[in-house]
């Protein structure tokens, strides 16, 4: 958990490596972290603040 409602993506970055382990035929993990923070930005979940940094929108928390 990161524990704040804004973050950047290194933050997301931190949990590559826990990541990578739990799904170990992925060789794709940062482009799939990128794909899913899209996603949840597309379905409304997320905010996009500026390159690299989001928000967790309030009506989601």
């Amino acid at each position: 958990m990161i524990g704040s409602t804004d973050f950047d993506i290194e933050q997301i970055y931190a949990f590559e490596r826990k990541l990578s382990a739990l799904y170990p035929n992925n060789r794709n993990v940062r482009p799939k972290i990128r794909q899913q923070l899209q996603l949840l930005r597309d379905n409304g979940y997320l905010e996009f603040l500026a390159r690299g940094r989001y928000r967790v929108r309030k009506e989601n928390c």
